[in-house]
C-alpha cells in the first residue's frame, strides 16, 4: 500500500528544534516565492528515514494558498567524519534539475550558516505523491506492482546516463577505485560506530570487510560502470506521481558521488535477496515467494542493463549484493550509535538498527556462500518493456531518435566523441606522413608518432576498447587470482579496456575503420585483436603472462598463421601444416601465407594453426600453438602484396616452418581445439572488419560530399548533377542498412553467443564489404584520376574492403551458412 509524502509526517521531534523566527527571516530572503510577512507558518517533520532530519514548512500569507516546502538540515552533535553533507545533497539536486530530465525536486537555497537554525540545511519544493515503504506492495494490484518495479529500473537507468561532466558534476566524486575506497570508507564508520561497545563489534564484519576486498572488481574512470551513484536507490526513496505509475522524485542523495554505478543497481535489488523489517531481516522475494505482478530478479536487472546500456552482471554480482548488505550493515551500527546518543533521527525504530546490523552481516555470507545468483544470460526484456516508458534522452550524435533499438549509452557516446575528435586532431593529420615512410625504403620501421599517439591514447582513455569486460575478469581471475594487489592500476586499466559490449563497441569501432593506420594507435587492430582475445579465452597463466600482457601493454604485436598457398584454405580441414608431437615438444612443418602482422618489426610471437593429428575426426586434426617469431626454422620470406599494397609497416608475410621445435606448453586449450578456438576467435574478430567497413565506407561518403560541392564539370559542380545526387542517395541508403545489420549483428552475438548468431554474422559478413565496395567505388569516380591515386586514402581503404570478401571467409561461404539456415525453418 503506499502513502502520500504528507502522511509521512509526524510532530516536531524536541530534540530537534529550531528558532523559527531566525528561519522565517531566512527564508522570505532566500526562497523564490516565500511570503515575507505570512500569517501562517508552520513545521512538521518527515519521520521516514535514518539520515538527514527533513521537515515540511507550510506557509502562507492572509487569503492566499498555503505554500509547501521541504526542509533538510545535518543532525545536531558530533557526527562521522564526511557524513550528512547537505551541501552536496544540493550540489547534486542543482544540477539534475536545470540540466537533465532524471526526475528531482527543485531545490531553492543552500544555507551553510550554522546560526540560522543551528546546522547546514537547504530548501526544496514539496512533491505531493506515493511512497511505498513496503518492497512488496501489499495491496498494490498486480500490473501496477510490475509497473512500479520497472519504472523504478527505468528511473535508475536514466539516472546513471546523466553525463556529468556535461551538467557540472565531473568532480563531484572520484570515478575510480569507488568499491575500493567506500569498502575502507564504511570499515572505518564501523569501527568509529562501534567504538563504545554499541553495538558490539561483530567478527563476521572484519571477515566480510577482508572478501570484499579480495573480490573488488576492475574499475577505472572510463570504465563501463563509471558514472553519477545515487548511494541509496531502493523504492522507498522514490516519490511517484499521485495517480501515474511513474516517477516524479528521487530522494536522499547523502551517499551520491561518483564511481561504479552497479553498486546502485545491486542495492536497488536487496529486497530480491533480504527483506529488511522494522526489527529483523528475513528472506528476500526471490526465495520467500514473488507477490504477483513483481518481476523476477532477471527481469529486473534484463530492463535496467536494456535502457542503461550495461553487460549482464554475472561475473561479479555476488560481490555487489554483499558490498550493498556490507554497506547496508554499516549504515545500520552508525544509525545504532546516534541512537544511543539521543540523536538519530528515525526516532524509536532506530532502537533495532543495531540488531539488524548483524542480520545484514549473516545475510552477506549467506548469499556468498550460494551456488547460483543469476542466469547465465538475461531473459528477454520484451515484455518488461510493454509496462515501462520509454527512456529519455536527448537525440544522439548518430541521428537515432528515442524509443529506437539502437541507442548508444552516455558512456559510448562519451567514448565516440572522444575518438571522433582524436581522430581529426591527430590521425587524418598524420595519414601523409605514414603514407610517405610506408612508400620509401625504411617501409618495414615505425613511425616516431605512432608511439606518441599510442601514449596519447592510453591517457585518453582509449586503449583495448574492444575487450569485452567478462573476458577481462576471466583473464585477472587467472592471472590474479582476482585480486587488485598484484596488478598495478596502470597495466589493471590496460587489462580492462572499457568493458564494453559487441554492439557498444561497434559504435567506435566503426570510427576507427575510417582511417587504415587508425585502429593499431588505439591497440585495437588486427590481428592483435584476435590474439588477444584467444589468450584471453583460452591461454592459460603461464601463456597469459608471457604474451597476452606485453600485447595488452603495446609493447609488441602479433600474427595469425592459418592460411596456406597449397590448399583452399577457406575449408580449413585442408590445411596441411603439421605440428607434430615429440617428447617435450611439437615440431612444426609447413608454409603459411597471407600471415598479417608478421613483417612488423615488433611481432613477437605467431598463432599457428595445424594438424596434430592427421587420423582423427575432421574437425579434431587441428590445434593452435604459439610460436616465437625468433624461434629457429621460422623463415619470413616475403610481403605479399594487395592490389599494389604491402601495408608496411604491418605488412602480409609468406612464412615457412622448417622443424621448428616448441614447447609442448605452447599448445592452446589441447590438443584437437583448434576449430573451437577459430570458432570463438572469428566471430568477434571479423565482425570487428564489418565495423571497419561501415566507417570506410562513412569517410567516402564524407570525401565524396567535400568533392562534389567543391569540383566543377561542364560548368556546374558535381553536386548539381542529377545523375550524381540519384547515385549518392543510393550509396546512403546501402550504408545505412548496413549498418544496422552489423549492430544487430552485434547485439545477437551479445546476447546468444557465436554460434546462435552465425546466421546473422554470415550476413553482415558479405553485406558490409560489398557495401563498402560500391560507396567507395563511388568515391574514387567523383574524384576521378585522384581516386585511384595514393593522394587521397580512397584506393587504400578500397583494396582493403575488397580483400575482406576473401579473408574475412569468401562470400560462397557465408550465403552457404544463410542458405542452409533458411532452409532448416522450413524442416521445422
Amino acid at each position: 500500500m503506499a502513502m502520500s509524502t504528507s502522511d509521512l509526517l509526524s510532530k516536531l521531534n524536541p530534540t530537534q528544534h529550531f528558532p523559527l523566527h531566525s528561519l522565517l527571516h531566512y527564508c522570505s530572503s532566500n526562497v523564490s516565492g516565500f511570503p515575507h510577512s505570512p500569517s501562517h507558518f508552520t513545521i512538521s517533520q518527515f519521520g521516514h528515514g535514518q539520515s538527514n532530519p527533513t521537515y515540511l514548512l507550510e506557509v502562507g500569507a492572509e487569503g492566499s494558498v498555503v505554500k509547501r516546502y521541504v526542509l533538510r538540515k545535518k543532525p545536531p552533535g558530533t557526527l562521522l567524519a564526511s557524513a550528512h553533507a547537505v551541501d552536496r545533497e544540493f550540489q547534486v539536486l542543482q544540477a539534475l534539475g536545470t540540466h537533465t530530465e532524471v526526475p528531482v525536486p527543485k531545490v531553492f537555497c543552500l544555507c551553510n550558516d550554522p546560526a540560522v537554525i543551528g546546522t547546514a540545511f537547504y530548501i526544496m519544493e514539496f512533491l505531493e505523491g506515493r511512497i511505498y515503504i513496503d518492497p512488496k506492495l501489499p495491496a498494490v494490484a498486480p500490473e501496477t506492482r510490475r509497473a512500479i518495479y520497472l519504472e523504478t529500473a527505468r528511473t535508475l537507468a536514466s539516472l546513471h546516463s546523466s553525463n556529468v561532466d556535461s551538467i557540472g558534476l565531473g568532480k563531484y566524486g572520484r570515478r575510480n577505485d569507488y568499491c575500493k575506497r567506500t569498502i575502507e570508507r564504511w570499515a572505518k564508520q564501523y569501527i568509529a560506530s562501534t567504538s563504545e561497545g554499541k553495538p558490539a563489534r561483530n567478527q563476521k564484519m572484519f571477515a566480510l570487510i577482508d572478501w570484499l576486498k579480495s573480490q573488488i572488481p576492475p574499475e577505472d574512470s572510463s570504465g563501463a560502470t563509471a558514472g553519477l551513484v545515487h548511494g541509496d536507490f531502493r523504492i522507498d526513496n522514490l516519490v511517484f506521481h499521485p495517480t501515474e505509475d511513474r516517477v516524479i522524485g528521487i530522494l536522499d542523495w547523502e551517499l551520491s558521488t561518483l564511481g561504479n554505478q552497479m553498486c546502485d543497481v545491486a542495492y536497488s535489488c536487496l529486497p530480491y535477496i533480504a527483506d529488511i523489517g522494522h526489527d529483523k531481516v528475513q528472506q528476500g522475494l526471490e526465495v520467500s515467494g514473488l507477490p504477483e505482478g513483481i518481476p523476477s530478479l532477471p527481469e529486473y536487472l534484463a530492463e535496467y542493463c536494456s535502457l542503461a546500456g550495461r553487460k549482464w552482471p554475472l561475473a561479479e554480482w555476488k560481490f555487489y549484493v554483499a558490498f550493498s548488505l556490507f554497506r547496508g550493515a554499516s549504515i545500520f551500527a552508525g544509525v545504532y550509535s546516534r541512537w544511543v546518543k539521543g540523536n538519530a533521527s528515525g526516532g524509536e525504530r532506530a532502537r533495532y538498527t543495531g540488531k539488524l546490523a548483524n542480520e545484514l552481516i549473516d545475510a552477506a555470507w549467506k548469499f556468498i556462500e550460494m551456488k547460483s545468483v543469476l542466469p547465465q544470460h538475461p531473459p528477454s526484456v520484451a515484455n518488461a518493456r510493454h509496462y515501462s516508458k520509454e527512456l529519455v534522452t536527448e537525440k544522439d550524435t548518430l541521428g537515432h531518435s528515442n524509443g529506437r533499438r539502437f541507442i548508444p549509452s552516455q558512456k559510448v557516446l562519451t567514448l565516440r566523441n572522444k575518438l571522433i575528435k582524436f581522430m581529426e586532431e591527430h590521425i587524418y593529420p598524420m595519414e601523409n606522413e605514414f603514407y610517405k615512410l610506408a612508400q620509401s625504403e625504411s617501409r618495414w620501421t615505425v613511425h616516431p608518432a605512432e608511439g606518441e599517439l599510442k601514449e596519447l591514447a592510453k591517457k585518453e582513455g582509449l586503449w583495448n576498447l574492444f575487450i569485452p569486460l567478462d573476458s577481462a575478469a576471466r583473464a585477472k581471475k587467472l592471472l590474479f587470482g582476482g585480486s587488485n594487489n598484484d596488478l598495478s592500476s596502470d597495466a589493471n586499466n590496460l587489462l580492462l579496456g572499457a568493458g564494453l559490449t559487441n554492439l557498444e563497441y561497434g559504435y567506435l569501432c566503426e570510427i576507427m575503420g575510417r582511417s587504415m593506420w587508425a585502429p593499431q594507435v588505439f591497440n585495437c587492430g588486427a590481428p592483435d585483436t584476435g590474439n588477444m582475445e584467444v589468450l584471453l579465452r583460452y591461454g592459460n597463466k603461464e601463456q597469459q603472462r608471457e604474451w597476452l600482457i606485453p600485447l595488452l601493454e603495446g609493447k609488441i604485436r602479433s600474427g595469425f598463421a592459418m592460411t596456406e598457398p597449397q590448399v583452399a584454405s577457406s575449408d580449413a580441414t585442408n590445411i596441411e601444416c603439421s605440428i607434430r608431437r615429440q617428447g617435450d615438444s611439437y615440431i612444426i612443418n609447413g608454409t603459411k601465407w597471407w600471415t598479417s602482422g608478421a613483417m612488423d618489426p615488433r611481432c613477437k610471437v605467431l598463432i599457428v594453426m595445424g594438424k596434430t593429428d592427421f587420423n582423427a575426426a575432421m574437425h579434431k586434426q587441428q590445434s593452435m600453438i604459439l610460436v616465437d617469431i625468433q624461434t629457429p626454422g621460422v623463415h619470413v620470406k616475403r610481403p605479399l602484396l594487395v592490389f599494389g599494397f604491402d601495408d608496411a609497416p604491418h605488412g602480409h608475410a609468406e612464412v615457412t616452418f622448417e622443424n621448428v621445435r616448441v614447447p609442448a606448453k605452447n599448445v592452446l586449450l589441447g590438443e584437437g581445439c583448434g576449430f573451437e578456438i577459430a570458432q570463438g576467435r572469428l566471430g568477434p574478430g571479423r565482425l570487428h572488419h564489418c565495423m571497419r567497413l561501415v566507417g570506410a565506407a562513412e569517410r567516402g561518403m564524407q570525401l565524396m560530399a567535400q568533392r562534389a560541392v567543391s569540383r566543377k564539370t561542364f560548368g556546374k559542380f558535381i553536386a548539381q548533377h542529377g545523375s550524381f545526387l540519384s547515385d549518392m542517395a543510393k550509396c546512403r541508403i546501402e550504408l545505412e542498412k548496413t549498418r544496422l545489420l552489423v549492430l544487430e549483428a552485434a547485439d545477437q552475438l551479445d546476447r546468444h553467443g557465436n554460434k546462435k548468431a552465425r546466421g546473422i554474422l554470415a550476413m553482415a559478413k558479405v553485406a558490409a564489404p560489398n557495401m563498402a565496395l560500391k560507396v567507395l567505388d563511388m568515391a574514387i569516380q567523383v574524384h576521378g584520376a585522384a581516386g585511384v591515386s595514393s593522394d587521397t586514402v580512397l584506393a587504400h581503404l578500397w583494396a582493403g574492403a575488397r580483400t575482406l570478401r576473401i579473408a574475412d571467409g569468401p562470400d560462397e561461404v557465408h550465403l552457404g551458412t544463410i542458405a542452409k539456415l533458411e532452409l532448416q525453418k522450413a524442416k521445422l
